[in-house]
């Protein structure tokens, strides 16, 4: 006999959540294990004594983190999500008639707590990660990657002098229907004044000025060249009214994107994220790598480890951050720039009397140190006279045109490099670069991917940085759970060895008592 179906809702229903929640599901799994009550003690100081009851700050956090496991950076779709799902009601402590905090409350929880708050919970999962014995601790690999910022190109303004500043606020303080129509502006300017004001010096302008017309002659059919506003600006010249903290960059083959640059550490033993962190984007990652080492360094001792290894691509490389980490005691793997070549070729280095000498045996001497303003880095400058040159046979090779003497500059830290030269060159040195490469490339990936990272929902620097905690406590605890998992089925493989050993062990006693018994009886 067919059946069919009729649904008639019922006016009392007995229903239980746990009870339609598997053992083995996830968010069950993750509930048990994830103690958040520290966060009441941690967070009471910004709350008042009066008023509406807050949404609680555990709900909060876990919230955060279902939005980044289940791959969701909308706050709005992220509440209708959860709302639909027993287990995710389940997670958070709400029956099925409860209804979940606004969208627009659980944003504003976010910009009430600060970046210490975020980066407490982040520590706590690490310590769970670190406790479990996922964390080595004396080798970390260390990347960064543009993340997309909350704003468009199109939203850019020009930077203006400072006697210009003014007149130029008057002008954009009412947006006419003739401004609407040419481009969309932002509804409020969010800069200070010193964002809004070009700060540029005259060689900076100029440089602008000569890549511009590369620009326009060679780069026009680039991805995202004919996008409005993405041809032909620069943190220099260029701000956004939306997101002041955004900078504008770029990647080979990339379009021209406000972005923000994060900077992660990730643990080589079981790629657990150790430190993570929000940049400017414009801002080189060698000049974050002291910042990320110092806090890096800190965290890890706080958990017992000592940090001895560092691993990262050519982007960290100067000076600077192989003199910095030789003074901290860490060896560094971190391969040079290509434009570095130690000094002039066919030069040979004294060391001793610190001078340099030609292929003709004339003595180039050291004359000053100095800051190089391109590249922001401390040099050496090595000058001749012009009388040692004058009757030299190969002048016009070594000099050029129009120079009258020998003169050149090398690093600072040219000892430095050589040092960490060797080690990247080494057998140990192809194995760390495979490390890096099988490390932390794979958990960017999935970050950015899978964990909700491809984009940052919030507006400021400080808010970027909780969006990207918030993803690394989403990514350890991913693997904290598979981690354990594993670790109780190889203990219950152990103890199933264990215990067949015994019986084989007990059985072949019984054997042996037994024969003898018998031998001793029939010899008797």
């Amino acid at each position: 006999m067919q059946g069919i179906k009729i649904y008639q809702e019922k006016l009392f229903n007995s229903f239980r959540l746990s009870d339609h929640v598997p053992e083995a599901n996830f968010y069950r799994r993750l509930k048990d294990i994830l103690q958040l009550e520290f966060l009441y003690k941690e967070t009471a100081c910004y709350y008042g004594k009066s008023g509406q009851k807050s949404i609680d700050p555990i709900v909060f956090f876990k919230l955060s983190l279902i939005g980044y496991l289940e791959n969701i950076i909308s706050d709005r779709k992220l509440i209708s999500h959860c709302s639909m799902r027993l287990d995710l009601l389940y997670f958070l402590d709400y029956d099925i008639d409860e209804k979940l905090p606004w969208h627009s409350t659980f944003s504003r929880t976010r910009q009430l707590f600060p970046e210490s708050v975020f980066e407490t919970v982040f520590t706590k999962v690490l310590e769970m990660c670190v406790e479990n014995g996922m964390v080595s601790g004396h080798t970390q690999a260390i990347d960064s990657a543009p993340i997309k910022a909350n704003a468009s190109m199109d939203s850019l303004e020009l930077k203006v002098p400072k006697e210009d500043l003014a007149s130029h606020l008057a002008s954009i303080g009412h947006i006419s229907n003739r401004d609407k129509e040419v481009f969309r502006k932002a509804k409020q300017d969010e800069t200070t004044k010193e964002q809004r004001t070009l700060s540029a010096n005259k060689q900076g302008l100029d440089s602008i000025v000569s890549r511009n017309k590369k620009w326009k002659k060679d780069q026009n059919h680039r991805p995202g060249a004919n996008n409005k506003g993405s041809r032909y600006t620069s943190n220099k010249t260029h701000y956004s009214p939306t997101d002041p903290d955004a900078r504008i960059s770029v990647k080979p083959g990339k379009a021209r994107k406000l972005n923000y640059s994060s900077q992660l550490s990730v643990d080589t033993a079981n790629h657990v994220i150790t430190d993570i962190q929000a940049y400017h984007a414009d801002k080189k990652d060698s000049l974050c790598l002291e910042d990320i080492i110092n806090r890096l360094y800190k965290r890890l001792w706080r958990s017992g480890f000592l940090l001895e290894n560092c691993i990262a691509d050519t982007g960290y490389s100067s000076g600077e951050v192989y003199a910095y980490l030789e003074k901290k005691g860490i060896t560094s793997f971190i391969p040079p720039h290509g434009t570095y070549k130690g000094g002039p070729e066919g030069f040979i280095y004294h060391k001793k009397e610190d001078y340099y000498q030609c292929p003709k045996g004339k003595i180039i001497p050291f004359k000053k140190v100095f800051l190089d303003y391109r590249t922001q880095t401390k040099k050496k400058e090595y000058r001749g006279s012009s009388k040692l040159c004058k009757t030299c046979p190969i002048k016009n090779q070594c000099l050029g045109k129009t120079a009258k003497e020998k003169k050149f500059s090398v690093t600072y830290y040219q000892e430095e490099y050589e040092r960490n030269n060797k080690r990247v060159n080494s057998k140990q040195g192809g194995y760390m670069k495979g490390k890096r490469q099988s490390t932390v490339e794979p958990v960017f990936g999935t970050l950015t991917q899978f964990m909700g990272l491809r984009k940052i929902n919030t507006l400021g620097i400080k808010q970027a940085n909780k969006v990207m905690h918030v993803s690394a406590m989403a990514y350890n605890l991913k693997k904290y759970l598979k981690f354990i998992k594993k670790t109780m089925k190889s203990k219950a493989k152990t103890i199933n060895t264990l215990f067949l050993i015994k019986l084989m062990f007990i059985g072949f006693i019984y054997y042996f008592l037994s024969h003898s018994k018998l031998k001793t009886v029939y010899n008797y």
